[in-house]
């Protein structure tokens, strides 16, 4: 992904790249591939928020850790479907959470509704993804 679709939309706030180390570190301890265009992404803005703070695409850190506690937490385990299969890496600002499924590895961004467990395809690639939750005017944009 370039780092100029993103310029597009000219309230969001960008930051210094993620490290490949940090990267790295992420597919090791969650035993997942990143898909190319997150990873790409990443080492070019490490996150993306949005004009409301919304952070659209997580950072390196918060990649790592959301994923470690939604697959470590004993109450997840028995509230919800389980979480391996997923690498979520964004958010809507209002407690749904946006996912690549790493198992198998696909493209498409999936949406996982907090409320009703469900796991949703709400677009074919991570580039338009950003094009869709940047370019819209709240957080249910995907609906």
């Amino acid at each position: 992904m370039r780092r100029e679709i993103i310029e597009e939309f000219p309230s969001v706030e960008l930051r210094e790249p993620a490290t490949t180390q940090a990267l790295d570190r992420i597919q090791a301890t969650l035993g997942v591939t990143l898909p190319t265009a997150l990873r790409s992404l990443l080492l070019e803005t490490d996150g993306v928020s949005d004009e409301y703070g919304t952070e659209t695409i997580w950072s390196a850190e918060r990649i790592l850790g959301d994923n470690i506690a939604f697959r470590g937490e004993g109450q997840y385990r028995t509230l919800y479907m389980p979480f391996d299969p997923l690498l979520f890496f964004g958010d809507n600002g209002g407690g749904d959470q946006f996912a690549f499924v790493c198992s198998p590895p696909r493209s498409e961004v999936f949406v996982w509704d907090h409320e009703t467990d469900s796991r949703n395809l709400v677009s074919p690639s991570l580039e338009e993804y950003v094009r869709s939750a940047l370019g819209s005017d709240g957080e249910d944009w995907y609906r």
